[in-house]
Formats: C-alpha cells, sequence, structure tokens
C-alpha cells in the first residue's frame, strides 16, 4: 500500500528524546484499513518511507488513533529537518 502525505515534525521529549512525521487523518484512515494483516505487533506498522532521496525502513507508532513516523537523526539531519518543519513522504506499507 503506497501513501504520499506532508506530516509535521514533532519532538517526543521522553527519556530518549526522539522526532515524528506525523501521519494525517486521511492517511491514517487508509493505513488503519490494511493495520491487521501489516502489524507484527503491538500496533506498530512496518513501512519503507522515503523523504527526499533518502529512503529508509522503520515502523509507524500508533498514537491516538494515528500514527507517527520516526525521524531518525540519520534521516532529519541531512534533510535539515526539525521541530515545526513539514515533510513531505512516500511510504510503503509492508503487508
Amino acid at each position: 500500500m503506497r501513501v504520499v502525505f506532508t506530516g509535521h515534525v514533532i519532538e517526543w521529549r521522553g527519556p530518549s528524546p526522539f522526532y515524528f512525521a506525523t501521519v494525517p487523518e486521511e492517511q491514517s484512515a487508509d493505513i488503519r484499513e490494511v493495520a491487521v494483516t501489516a502489524t507484527y505487533g503491538w500496533g506498530v506498522i512496518p513501512v519503507e518511507a522515503r523523504i527526499g532521496e533518502m529512503t529508509f525502513t522503520t515502523s509507524l507508532f500508533p498514537k491516538n488513533g494515528g500514527y507517527l513516523l520516526p525521524l531518525r537523526k540519520a534521516v532529519r539531519k541531512p534533510q535539515g529537518l526539525s521541530a515545526g518543519d513539514d515533510v513531505a513522504v512516500e511510504m510503503t506499507v509492508r503487508l
């Protein structure tokens, strides 16, 4: 399943700070439709994502009925992304 969206970069300040791109409601609803077949546990959804020229694999985290796309430092820094930015994402949910 291919998903394209623009998400807002947020910082989660837990014990170990991390950054995420929020998946908009419309795309989250589409992902929820295939979540049962895609998840490998705990509700996380494996994906291959592309931001700019960088492609990476990760898993979406469920949050308040939507999803968050983790953005590792190795992804954020080359793209110049920080909290508050909007980011264009192309993503494939791995079924």
